[in-house]
């Protein structure tokens, strides 16, 4: 059986982090679901960069929008996204129903420019949601300090909510308060709290390439100690973070949501393609298989997972006193994963600004390309 098949019988759902037109329209991600067991699929700058900027997949409607005098790149890019998610979620829906609202969802991300302002992020959001119009989207939505106090408005008026860029344990805990908050909020006002979902998605990837750098830089006397840390900080960390996810969707206050059909904001493992080239490509599939969990994952490790990927019955919970171990032992070696955590949100909105810039940049080259115009006089003040 195709390993991707089995995660779901474990419990797992795998999501794919991709999205472009072609996958949508001719038949891809249906087969992708009947045949891989695909369940849900998550999207971002970068994301509909490389594919409305870097193909010629979307160049007939891009025509069409110039045809019709549009020029406001944000515009163009809003338009062509929304049209890809709408596409999306219907393809999903199925998977949405079968599940019983568990998956079949598709995200899309509030402008990352709003990170730090909440007032902001919730009108984005709840415009977003008015205008796909689909009861398996999920908004993007950081979790950053401004973010939380909006994931609790957000969930409080029955908006799905995906929230991203968790690196700490601490910020995840300050999360599931808003989610378990929001929908007391929701379930006052007389909403139907069964219709609700969220996911929590920890980047991992990027904690061990900063860990691991910093585990080399250790003078010679702590050296071969680090060596014995490197790859590992970030599944640990993630074992962790699920014992934690365990507690907190426990007790009489959860007990009294989930009476009325509430459902716990899942983990979603996020970054999971490697990027040091000696770890398998399935190194954070294989070793965080868990129930009510996600990871999405971007193509390549997607084929790899199907390919050599091992469906071993939680192993996110195998050893955890191994995982504290690795975690308590870097304060004796220097190293605070308090502050790399801290420091990767911060660089982790600006890359997400960074690639939305890009993303705009890629839409302003296309339209260029097709209309023969000049810079509009945004780009030109830019």
């Amino acid at each position: 059986m195709n390993p991707l098949i089995e995660l779901s019988a474990l419990g797992q759902s795998p999501w794919l982090d991709d999205l472009h037109r072609d996958l949508v329209l001719k038949g891809g991600l249906k087969k992708m679901i009947d045949e891989e067991g695909l369940r849900g699929m998550t999207s971002n700058p970068s994301i509909f960069e490389k594919a409305i900027g870097e193909t010629d997949e979307y160049k007939d409607e891009l025509q069409d929008l110039l045809s019709k005098g549009q020029l406001d790149d944000m515009a163009i890019y809003e338009t062509l996204a929304v049209a890809d998610i709408k596409a999306a979620c219907d393809v999903f829906r199925p998977v949405y129903d079968k599940t019983h609202k568990l998956d079949g969802y598709v995200s899309l991300e509030v402008p990352p420019g709003l990170a730090m302002e909440t007032g902001k992020t919730v009108e984005e959001a709840k415009r977003l949601w008015k205008l796909v119009g689909r009861d398996n989207l999920m908004v993007k939505v950081p979790g950053t300090t401004p973010g939380v106090p909006a994931i609790k408005e957000l969930i409080g008026q029955g908006i799905n909510i995906n929230v991203t860029l968790l690196f700490s344990i601490g910020a995840y805990e300050k999360v599931v308060e808003s989610y378990i908050a929001g929908l007391e909020t929701f379930d006052k006002a007389g909403g139907d709290v069964s219709k609700v979902a969220s996911v929590a998605s920890f980047f991992l990837s990027r904690i061990d390439t900063v860990v691991d750098k910093q585990l080399s830089e250790l003078p010679a006397d702590k050296k071969s100690d680090g060596e014995k840390l490197k790859g590992k900080i970030a599944i640990a960390w993630a074992k962790l973070a699920y014992q934690r996810w365990i507690e907190l969707f426990s007790g009489a206050r959860w007990e009294a949501l989930a009476a009325k059909g509430a459902k716990p904001q899942r983990l979603l493992w996020a970054s999971t393609g490697t990027k040091d080239p000696a770890l398998p490509k399935t190194y954070y599939v294989d070793a965080l298989i868990g129930k009510l969990t996600v990871n999405t994952m971007p193509d390549a490790t997607m084929k790899a997972f199907a390919a050599t990927g091992t469906a071993k019955s939680d192993t996110i919970e195998s050893d955890i006193p191994g995982a504290k171990a690795a975690i308590e032992s870097l304060p004796k070696l220097g190293i605070s994963l308090q502050t790399i955590t801290d420091d990767l949100v911060e660089d982790g909105v600006k890359k997400f600004v960074d690639s939305f810039d890009k993303l705009l940049g890629g839409v302003a080259k296309k339209r260029r390309e097709l209309a023969g115009a000049a810079p509009n006089p945004k780009e030109a003040a830019a």
